[in-house]
C-alpha cells in the first residue's frame, strides 16, 4: 500500500466518467491539498446483470482512459459502497468525500448511507449538480410543488436557464496541475479488473463514438427510421462521458428539438425524484386497475421480433442485436405490447432496462408510462398506435425493415400474432373498464 501523508479526500466517481467539465472533481482539485479518485464497482448493481452485458464493457473502456488520465492513480475497487468505504477508511486518514448527485432511488439510498457513515468517522461528504443543468428542486411552481406537465416545465427550465445560465467547471487543467505538483494521491499498483475478473463475458458490441457533430440536421431527420440520423450519445450521457452542460451548450444554438430532448431527460429526472413510486407504480395510480393479459408466451414472441409485425419486429432485433433502438422504433414497440397484446408495460420496461446501452430508469419509466398511458404528461390511453402505418410513414422506402427482417417476405415469416382493428377495441374496452373500477 503506497504511503499517503496526512489527511486526504476522495473524488468517488459514479455517473461521470470524464475530467472534462466534471463539477465534483473541480470542488475537490481546487479545495483540497490531496485527492484519491475512487471507482467502486458495485456488487449490489452487477450481480443484478447478465453475464454478458456491454455496459460492463463500456464502463471498464472509460475506466481506462480515466486511469491514463489521472497516471495510473485511479482506484477502481469492488464490492458494497459502504464496505468499500469502510476498508478505505481503515487504510488512510479521509477527510472528505467528495461526488456528484445521483436522483435515482437507489442511489438515494446509498449515498444517505455512505454520507451517514462518512460523517460518523469525521469526514465530510460534499455532492454536487453534474448530471442535469438544473437539478429536480430547481425547477418547480410558484407554489413549490414540482411539475407534471412537460411544456410548462419547459417553459420554466428555459427561462430560467436564460437568467442563469451554466457554468463550465474547468477539471481538466486542475488535474493537470495536481498531477504536476503530486497533489493525486497515490495509488495501490494493482491491474484494473478485467471483464472475467468480474464473471462477465464479452459481447463484441461497438460503441458509438462520443460527437457532438451529429446533431446537425437531427429535427430533420430523427423520425426517419430507417436513416441514421440520431446522436448515438444517449450512453454517454448515461455513464457521463459527456457532460450535459457542454452539449446543451453545443446543441442550442444549432438543433432546438435537440436541445429539447435534453429538458425531457431532465423532466424525467424530477418525476423520478419527486415521485419514486413511480418506477414500479403507474404515477397515475388509476391505471393499476388494468387488467393485463400478460401472456408469457406473446411476450417471447415480442421480445425476439417474431410478432408478424415488420416495424415492431426490426425495432426488437436492433435492440437484441445492438442495444439500441431509434426513438420512433422504442414508441410503437412499447405501444404494441400494451395495447395490442395488453402486456404490462413494467415487463417491457425490465426488458428495456437489460438490453439498453443507455439506459436510464428515469427516462425508461418514464416514457414506457407515457406509452402505457398511466404516466404524467402521457399519451391518451386511448391512442393505439398502428404499427402498419407507422411503417408507411416513418419507413416508407422499407429500408429500416429490410435490414433487421430479411425474411419478411418469404414464408418463415410470421403472421401477425393479432389483427389490428381487434386489438384496438380490445384494449379500449379494457382500459375504460380498469378506469372505472
Amino acid at each position: 500500500m503506497p504511503n499517503v501523508h496526512g489527511p486526504v479526500s476522495l473524488f468517488w466517481f459514479r455517473r461521470d466518467l470524464r475530467t472534462v467539465d466534471n463539477h465534483g472533481l473541480w470542488q475537490a482539485l481546487r479545495r483540497e491539498p490531496q485527492v484519491m479518485p475512487v471507482f467502486i464497482l458495485d456488487e449490489d448493481i452487477l450481480k443484478r446483470l447478465p453475464a454478458r452485458d456491454a455496459r460492463v464493457e463500456f464502463i471498464l473502456e472509460a475506466l481506462r482512459a480515466l486511469n491514463q488520465q489521472f497516471c495510473g492513480r485511479l482506484r477502481v475497487l469492488y464490492g458494497k459502497p459502504k464496505a468499500v468505504f469502510a476498508r478505505l477508511f481503515e487504510q488512510h486518514n479521509i477527510s472528505a468525500v467528495f461526488t456528484n448527485e445521483d436522483y435515482e432511488p437507489y442511489a438515494r439510498r446509498r449515498d444517505q448511507a455512505v454520507a451517514k457513515f462518512c460523517r460518523a468517522n469525521g469526514a465530510e461528504f460534499l455532492s454536487f449538480k453534474d448530471q442535469v443543468i438544473f437539478g429536480p428542486e430547481e425547477i418547480l411552481k410558484d407554489d413549490g410543488t414540482p411539475y407534471k406537465v412537460y411544456g410548462a416545465y419547459a417553459r420554466r427550465w428555459r427561462a430560467r436557464y436564460q437568467e442563469d445560465p451554466p457554468h463550465l467547471f474547468a477539471s481538466s487543467p486542475l488535474l493537470a496541475k495536481a498531477l504536476s505538483k503530486n497533489k493525486i494521491a497515490p495509488a495501490p499498483r494493482d491491474k484494473m479488473p478485467t471483464l472475467g475478473d468480474l464473471g462477465f463475458k464479452t459481447t463484441g458490441m461497438t460503441f458509438p463514438p462520443n460527437k457532438s457533430s451529429r446533431i446537425h440536421g437531427y429535427a430533420r431527420h430523427r423520425d426517419l427510421i430507417g436513416e441514421d440520423a440520431t446522436s448515438h450519445l444517449g450512453i454517454h450521457l448515461r455513464f457521463g462521458t459527456r457532460s450535459v452542460r457542454q452539449l446543451f451548450q453545443a446543441a442550442a444554438p444549432i438543433d432546438d428539438t435537440f436541445a429539447s430532448e435534453l429538458i425531457w431527460r431532465e423532466f424525467f429526472m424530477q418525476i423520478l425524484y419527486h415521485f419514486p413510486h413511480s418506477a414500479q407504480a403507474p404515477f397515475d395510480p388509476r391505471y393499476e386497475h388494468i387488467r393485463w393479459r400478460n401472456d408469457k408466451a406473446q411476450f417471447k414472441r415480442w421480445c425476439l421480433g417474431k410478432t408478424g409485425y415488420p416495424l415492431v419486429d426490426a425495432g426488437m432485433r436492433e435492440l437484441n442485436a445492438t442495444g439500441f433502438m431509434h426513438n420512433r422504433a422504442r414508441m410503437i414497440t412499447a405501444s404494441f405490447l400494451c395495447k395490442h397484446l395488453l402486456i404490462d408495460w413494467r415487463w417491457g420496461e425490465r426488458y428495456f432496462a437489460e438490453k439498453l446501452l443507455d439506459y436510464d430508469m428515469a427516462a425508461n419509466v418514464g416514457n414506457w408510462q407515457w406509452a402505457a398511458g398511466s404516466g404524467c404528461d402521457a399519451a391518451p390511453y386511448f391512442r393505439v398506435f398502428n404499427p402498419t402505418l407507422q411503417q408507411k410513414k416513418f419507413d416508407a422506402n422499407g429500408k429500416y425493415v429490410k435490414r433487421w427482417v430479411p425474411e419478411l417476405r418469404s414464408e418463415s415469416y410470421p403472421e401477425p400474432m393479432v389483427e389490428h382493428e381487434f386489438a384496438r377495441r380490445r384494449a379500449l374496452r379494457v382500459y375504460n373498464e380498469g378506469l372505472k373500477k
